[in-house]
């Protein structure tokens, strides 16, 4: 099968589907423009799932947008460096339910079921392209370059973006429901360490979430900071471009070993996660974290195969400084100098840390508001967590907030503690995904329901046109 002959057979699935019926939303008027139904900030694999699961719904008047060029949205092509996926090849996402749409049919139309079989995990530059044409394949009204910078909730229930970028129709958009579909960062921001974001220059470190040239350390001698995938990934990554020696530095005394994913995967937890109560979503999230997610054995093993790795456990960096062009690491084993640091520390999640929320982030419920946590588990990193219902949706911690946040959804990492992996791993969308289309297509029905069910008590459209007696059959009995 080509990929000409995939379009079709996902054009044939979806018209027995009757994918595309007339949306049922009633329209919103407003003097200052056109309102979106539901506009979605982010149009990486969250994203595009989302609007599709919307259109399923019959929500059609939506957009996507993303701060990022056509083809470069999410990780996949800017800062993630691993070599493939982490989860398994036959798990299934964003397709949500139909086969055509799956990676797997998108890989055989191009390689055959053979391919299919040959490969142990997805590549990461194929996830991409694959991202590009389920986008391409579903006509996804998608807009590049567009960022969003605020938030501003009004009293009509109305939101206006206000956005800037080259992509960008106008400087706002207005919207009745918003959902941030924003990725791994979109919760917070990733985290550099204050012990050398003070006292180190941007020339001499980098964030794992950010651009690195590595062209330039050629030959140069660098350290990891971090003991997870990411940073695995990274001196995989940096070795395979040229650089002398990557030294990985970890505080633990030994990797983690367990992914406990792999165990949530398959023992229903991811799916039915916001069935828990609080204390266990709780517990399981501080246990979560607790085990770190490991490197995949084959990055450990290619990057610990070549002669310029190090690895140095029980090693946290005491302290930090620069001494030259280089910088020096103080670990317990003793002081290093190195040309460049990447810093793979992972990130920080809290409303508060977020410019397009500033209006409104005070009045955001945190699971530190709802959930006091027992002692041996309470972590204040988990307690900055919004407070989200099972549909992904913003809660108030006081009345003033309610009707501000009334239409907010959050669908990316800050969701973790109240929703599970579902929206934060590739393995829990083909289930979050269409908790969050029903939720806010339930919104949008709640909203409207006086003018809804008036409409229903008022229609009188006769469809029955039968008569009895039946005209000929009383002509016949008169004659």
């Amino acid at each position: 099968m080509s990929l000409e002959a995939l379009n079709e057979r996902v054009r044939t699935d979806l018209a027995y589907l009757a994918f595309g019926g007339a949306s049922w939303v009633l329209p919103a008027d407003h003097p200052e423009g056109h309102v979106y139904d539901v506009v979605i900030v982010g149009g990486g694999q969250s994203g595009l799932g989302i609007a599709f699961g919307l259109l399923r719904e019959r929500v059609s008047n939506i957009l996507v947008i993303d701060e990022n060029p056509e083809g470069l949205e999410g990780p996949w092509e800017t800062y993630a460096r691993m070599r493939t996926l982490r989860t398994p090849k036959h798990l299934t996402s964003i397709d949500l339910g139909i086969p055509s749409l799956t990676f797997r049919s998108w890989w055989e139309a191009q390689f055959g079921p053979q391919g299919w079989e040959s490969i142990d995990k997805i590549p990461r530059g194929d996830w991409m392209n694959y991202l590009r044409w389920y986008r391409s394949v579903l006509r996804l009204p998608v807009i590049n370059e567009v960022k969003l910078k605020l938030v501003e909730p009004s009293e009509d229930g109305i939101h206006r973006l206000h956005i800037e970028g080259t992509g960008a129709p106008s400087d706002r958009l207005l919207a009745r429901k918003v959902i941030l579909a924003t990725g791994i960062q979109g919760g917070g921001e990733w985290h550099v360490p204050s012990m050398i974001r003070d006292r180190l220059p941007t020339r001499l470190y980098a964030h794992t979430s950010e651009p690195i040239d590595f062209e330039a350390l050629k030959g140069k001698k660098i350290a990891v900071l971090g003991g997870g995938a990411s940073a695995f990934d990274n001196a995989n990554y940096a070795l395979s471009a040229g650089v002398a020696e990557v030294h990985v530095f970890v505080r633990r005394t030994e990797l983690p070993r367990i992914n406990p994913i792999r165990q949530m995967e398959g023992s229903g937890m991811i799916e039915r996660f916001p069935t828990l109560t609080d204390a266990e979503k709780y517990a399981v999230m501080a246990h979560f974290f607790k085990h770190n997610q490991p490197p995949t054995n084959d990055t450990f093993e290619r990057a610990s195969s070549w002669p310029g790795f190090r690895l140095h456990l029980g090693a946290p960096w005491l302290d930090v400084e620069a001494a030259g062009d280089r910088a020096v690491v103080t670990a317990p084993q003793g002081r290093f100098a190195f040309d460049f640091l990447i810093v793979s520390t992972g990130l920080l999640t809290d409303p508060a840390l977020r410019p397009e929320l500033r209006l409104v982030e005070r009045h955001i419920a945190r699971w530190g508001d709802r959930y006091k946590a027992p002692e041996h588990l309470a972590n204040p990193v988990l307690d900055a967590h919004p407070y989200l219902s099972p549909g992904f949706a913003f809660l108030s911690r006081d009345a003033e907030g309610e009707k501000k946040l009334h239409g907010l959804f959050a669908f990316n990492y800050s969701a973790l503690i109240s929703c599970g992996l579902s929206a934060s791993a590739l393995s829990g969308m083909k289930y979050a995904i269409p908790k969050i289309a029903s939720a806010v297509a339930d919104q949008l029905f709640l909203d409207d329901r006086d003018e809804i069910l008036g409409r229903f008590f008022a229609y009188d459209e006769a469809e029955f046109v039968g008569e009895w007696p039946k005209k000929e059959a009383s002509a016949t009995e008169s004659a």
